[in-house]
């Protein structure tokens, strides 16, 4: 193990994939400060770019992103008092009144190199678990990756806040749209209206775009972003470090704690965000949290990160993405030819130790990044919504035409981009539709193995019954801890 992880680094090393690991580093920090976009969007960007390409290149591009998304947010958190995505909400409690007090630099320096650390102990999480795995993961059969494949699809509930409900018809609405095509097990054309653009199924990045992307658009054209009336930065972005060195016991607490969180299906974002808050306030003496306390800002910045690696997990090695974010990355496996599950811990293990090296090395070089490019970054989070639209606009429409380089796909990109429009009009949450979509063919592939070998016979094997359990508990606990999650976001606002 500790020799495949050296021939990891060496390949990670290589100056062309560092080069793509930093290209997705500055990408990832651009996304994160502009409040509103957050990593869905990002990762859908890069997905038409990343086909057919050389897989290490490919996950050192989207793995540079995923590593700072969460580096970048804290810029619109601390400054502009603007969450810059669902996972920097309690930031704003304690950074943008720091901010207020001209002390803006102490809170990014604390936040930023918080953020390093957990993404380092993320990176370690997902290393130390790859051992334990491995021997489960390989001795999986059809009717287990079936359930696996359910185990995910459960998740969209729990993805949907107070309203599992949503999240579960959502989760179907993407099974629907995932099935547009030809059937895996017979010769039929389903959903395909005699259209032949459609006889081969909806790309990937086409529906990811669509969903996450276009309705950002009609947002910032319909919405005016705040601005600060203030970003003078002071205080000094060494201070904050130090700040997290006194506190180093709050830093690891809440790092193992986001590691734990992001390695369950489902939560992750706010929710661990608002978990570490309230576990810091909990445990810190003297805290004066929501009045500019800066371990207010320690214990949920080292939380993020770290849910990175804990939410890789059950990506790569059970094939079951817990949010946007994640089910974005199992299609770019797709897309380069991949499959998450056994595979990436046999023969290509490499590929997953790479994960781990550019998890960690992408953390450092991010955070290093911001520290020293902090007022430059403030001022580019202060340009104007309505400003950024006609590029985003011209980018999202050759990332979708690329796909197939077919006029369906943008016709595709607008029908879908409305739905996504719409469910967020209506409240309705869009990951579980993603990963309804992502999964339905491995789900329906691995149904139609089981009942030919099988028949029916495979629904009493006891791992299949272990897993549906297992999906009753997380349901049954994931509602609860969003509940308790919420309840403390009302209690702090």
């Amino acid at each position: 193990m500790i020799d495949s992880a050296l021939e990891a680094l060496r390949i990670v090393l290589d100056p062309s994939r560092i080069l793509f690991t930093c290209l997705g580093i500055g990408l990832g920090i651009v996304v994160g400060l502009l409040p509103g976009l957050g990593g869905t969007v990002g990762m859908s960007l890069l997905l038409p770019f990343i086909f057919g390409m050389d897989p290490f290149i490919g996950m050192a591009l989207l793995i540079g992103m995923v590593a700072v998304v969460h580096t970048g947010d804290t810029f619109p958190s601390v400054l502009l008092g603007i969450p810059g995505s669902s996972g920097s909400q309690a930031t704003i409690m304690d950074g943008f009144p720091l901010a207020k007090k001209g002390e803006a630099s102490r809170a990014m320096g604390a936040a930023l190199f918080c953020s390093m650390i957990g993404g380092i102990i993320g990176g370690v999480v997902l290393y130390l678990a790859i051992p334990f795995a491995a021997p489960l993961i390989t001795s999986f059969n059809s009717p287990v990756l079936f359930m696996l494949t359910m185990l995910g699809l459960s998740m969209a509930g729990l993805l949907a806040g107070d309203s599992p409900a949503k999240g579960a018809l959502s989760g179907l609405i993407g099974l629907m749209i995932g099935a547009i095509g030809s059937a895996p097990a017979i010769t039929e054309y389903r959903y395909t209206f005699d259209f032949l653009y459609l006889s081969n199924g909806l790309s990937l990045p086409v529906v990811a775009l669509a969903i996450f992307a276009f309705p950002i658009l009609i947002t910032m054209l319909t919405q005016k972003g705040s601005v600060a009336e203030s970003s003078q930065l002071k205080g000094g972005v060494l201070k904050g470090v130090g700040d997290a060195l006194k506190n180093k016991l709050l830093v690891f607490r809440s790092a193992v704690l986001g590691s734990l969180i992001g390695f369950i299906p489902g939560l992750g974002g706010s929710v661990v965000d608002w978990l570490a808050y309230g576990a810091g306030k909990k445990t810190v003496k003297n805290s004066k949290f929501g009045e500019g306390d800066i371990r207010g800002v320690i214990a949920p910045e080292s939380a993020n990160n770290a849910k990175e690696g804990g939410a890789l997990i059950p990506t790569l090695l059970f094939g079951i993405p817990g949010s946007g974010t994640t089910a974005i990355l199992l299609g770019g496996l797709i897309l380069m030819g991949l499959e998450a599950g056994p595979r990436m811990l046999t023969t290509e293990l490499p590929l997953t130790l790479s994960i781990v090296w550019t998890l960690v090395i992408a953390n450092i070089i991010g955070a290093i990044l911001c520290m020293t490019l902090v007022k430059p970054i403030a001022k580019l989070s202060l340009i104007p919504g309505e400003k950024l639209v006609p590029f985003l606009t011209v980018l999202l429409l050759i990332g979708a035409y690329q796909s197939n380089f077919a006029w369906g796909d943008i016709i595709a990109f607008i029908v879908i981009g409305l739905l996504g429009y719409i469910m967020t009009v209506l409240d309705w949450p869009r990951p579980p539709l993603l990963i309804g979509f992502v999964l339905a063919i491995s789900a329906e592939r691995y149904y139609w193995i089981s009942i030919e070998r099988y028949g029916w016979e495979w629904l009493s094997n006891p791992i299949v019954i272990t897993i549906g359990a297992l999906i009753v508990i997380l349901l049954t606990g994931g509602s609860i801890m969003k509940k308790i999650s919420s309840n403390l976001q009302k209690q702090e606002v």
